[in-house]
């Protein structure tokens, strides 16, 4: 991973943390080429139990508390379902998604001990 990538994703990880989801989902959204996802806190029927998920027809993460806007793993996982369905491939298996909301999180780290 090229240094200017690592800071790329350690900003996103940073703003999520922040509670600046919006410009960090706006950045990522940038990034890929894809349009930005609306945020909403409470869940779809039958999701109750999910801390988060996607609906591909509003384009929407939901996120079952407003803690969870916060939540890097939870926000990096939907968008990474958002980002699938976008470019019209499947939703994406979990382990996938949690694989690329842990690159993000690796990254942040990595970008966190260099910086000591």
């Amino acid at each position: 991973m090229s240094t200017a990538e690592t800071l790329f994703k350690a900003k996103i990880v940073y703003l999520i943390l922040s509670s600046d989801t919006t410009q960090a989902l706006e950045l990522l959204s940038e990034h890929y080429h894809v349009v930005t996802p609306k945020l909403k806190v409470g869940m779809p029927k039958g999701h109750s139990k999910n801390p988060g998920c996607y609906v591909s027809t509003s384009k929407r993460i939901h996120v079952a508390h407003r803690e969870m806007l916060s939540n890097v793993h939870v926000i990096l996982h939907e968008f990474y379902h958002h980002l699938r369905r976008v470019k019209n491939e499947q939703g994406g298996i979990e382990k996938y998604a949690d694989g690329f909301a842990k690159d993000y999180l690796d990254a942040y780290k990595k970008a966190a001990s260099n910086s000591t």
